[in-house]
């Protein structure tokens, strides 16, 4: 059983930049895809990006495409969310999720295991 923590979230300034941390305990296995997802009060939870665990290929939802970079660490199993010049509408919960045998997609119903989410706040 993957169990997923997420770490990093915090306070920051309009502009600013924030590196998040997703640590899987348990074998992600070669076939996972890694996905990130955020969810702001009284909206509906986003699609981020995601992270094909065996070739390293990403995808993002245009929002943040250009600002946020997904990477990973085999040797920690850990996902890593970098946030550059960030803004107050990227304020929110973010997710990390797993789900496997599949390609990307930006549908969240279809990742398997979640973490706990941690908050994000970007304000001046």
């Amino acid at each position: 059983q993957v169990r997923l923590v997420e770490s990093g979230g915090g306070l920051v300034h309009p502009g600013g930049s924030l590196r998040l941390a997703c640590a899987a305990s348990g074998r992600t296995s070669s076939n996972a895809v890694m996905g990130w997802f955020r969810q702001a009060p009284g909206k509906e939870r986003e699609f981020v990006g995601a992270l094909n665990w065996s070739s390293g290929t990403t995808n993002y939802a245009d929002s943040v495409k250009g600002r946020f970079t997904i990477s990973k660490d085999n040797a920690k199993n850990t996902v890593y969310l970098q946030m550059n010049s960030l803004k107050p509408e990227d304020t929110a919960v973010y997710y990390c999720a797993v789900r496997w045998g599949g390609a990307w997609t930006q549908s969240s119903e279809l990742y398997r295991v979640w973490g706990q989410g941690t908050q994000v706040t970007v304000s001046s």
